[in-house]
């Protein structure tokens, strides 16, 4: 995450307001949606990568991390420029990224519209900058054929889908080469070697619910609970991949209502903390069939509203209830990120320092202090820290600033 939604000190995580549901809702996610072909209109005029942002206000970047992206850019552009090489990308060199979903259907025919784009320009397709944009000859062509496509789409869902598609593609092909599969920095910067893994209790289990932004996203935080824990322990899922999003459903299903939290704040309603979480009994006992699950929102700040909007008209399909179950932290304090990144504010921390006040809190519950949850938690605080000295180096090496932008003074 790059400016996570969780505050911490005494800040509270409240439960959401009652609000209307859509009537368009369903119990289950959509699928794939077959997207229409379209030939590439020269007439149309170019726009930036930014279309859906300004179609979609509540996907629109804050202006705080436009400015990380530009810096972002200068030290992926310096470091090496992925190709389209190959084609498409497999099963395992999926999964390789910190999953175990199948592959994505609209995200490989994204894939295969570029590589036949290629093709028919005889020119190759390369990519640079934050979010593994698209450079060179075939950008303008290529913008000009991404705002055709949305032009002939009415369903929000069908963009957001579009939308997601495309930014997980173009991810993907970009960093074919140039980034450590594990742990998502640039091959010469690996920092896998430093990680110490561990086992995670098998009666909870994390959800990562990761804006499309943040994935593949060198300082994107969330990445680390499934290098340290696992991907079955700590699933990522990516906001609108319909595959991934029916996949944590179905467990959340499984497992019922009672068993599912969000870390989300929201001041409108009370707030529940990790004490007021009704365990069965014995708990301690591992319950790897019907865990404790948690949903942590991996995106900017700006990003999570629509993230959590998401979660919520889901939930109220399903159970037929308008609250999401969320909790708070009572004592999480500011991560070491802020060190050397731009945060919205001062008062909110990213993903994995969330996670890790989520487990120092779990373990001060009687029934549960037995189980390793404070040995977990400074695992992930270890592997903050190793992050952050990967990422200083870089900026160093490329010759960045390391002093985090001062912002926000009111709320220091």
């Amino acid at each position: 995450m790059v400016g996570g939604p969780y505050p911490f000190a005494t800040t509270k995580m409240l439960s959401s307001p009652a609000r209307a549901i859509a009537p368009r809702i369903r119990a289950r996610a959509p699928p794939p949606v077959n997207l229409p072909k379209t030939r590439t209109n020269h007439a149309l005029a170019p726009f930036s990568s930014g279309y859906l942002a300004r179609a979609s206000p509540s996907m629109a970047a804050s202006s705080s991390v436009e400015e990380e992206e530009r810096e972002e850019e200068v030290a992926r552009g310096q470091g090496g420029i992925g190709a389209l090489k190959g084609g498409m990308v497999s099963l395992s060199e999926w999964q390789a990224w910190g999953t175990d979903s199948p592959l994505p259907a609209m995200v490989m025919e994204a894939i295969k519209e570029m590589k036949d784009l290629e093709e028919d320009f005889g020119a190759k397709m390369k990519f640079g900058g934050v979010g593994s944009k698209i450079k060179g000859t075939l950008r303008v062509i290529d913008d000009k054929k991404k705002r055709s496509v949305y032009k002939t789409l009415d369903d929000p869902e069908q963009k957001l889908q579009y939308f997601t598609a495309r930014q997980v593609a173009c991810r993907l092909l970009g960093s074919k080469g140039y980034l450590c599969q594990k742990c998502w920095l640039p091959k010469e910067d690996c920092m896998c070697s430093r990680m110490a893994p561990c086992d995670l209790w098998r009666g909870i289990r994390f959800w990562l619910y990761m804006h499309p932004k943040d994935f593949l996203r060198q300082n994107n935080t969330g990445k680390l609970l499934w290098q340290l824990f696992g991907v079955r322990a700590a699933t990522m899922c990516v906001y609108g991949i319909p595959e991934q999003e029916e996949i944590m459903w179905d467990a959340f299903k499984s497992g019922g209502k009672d068993k599912l939290w969000i870390l989300y704040p929201n001041e409108n309603s009370s707030p529940k903390s990790l004490q007021d979480i009704e365990l069965d009994r014995p708990f301690a006992q591992e319950n790897k069939e019907k865990p404790l699950n948690f949903i942590l929102l991996d995106g900017t700040w700006s990003n999570s509203s629509a993230m959590y909007k998401r979660l919520k008209e889901r939930w109220s399909a399903i159970w037929g209830e308008e609250d999401l179950p969320c909790i708070s932290l009572s004592s999480l304090g500011a991560s070491v990120m802020h060190k050397l990144r731009p945060q919205p504010a001062w008062d909110r921390t990213c993903t994995a320092a969330a996670s890790a006040g989520l487990l120092s809190e779990l373990g001060l519950r009687e029934e549960l202090g037995g189980l390793g949850f404070d040995k977990q938690a400074n695992t992930i605080e270890n592997s903050l820290d190793i992050l952050l000295d990967a990422l200083t180096k870089r900026r160093l090496h490329m010759g960045r600033s390391i002093t985090r932008k001062q912002r926000h003074n009111n709320c220091i």
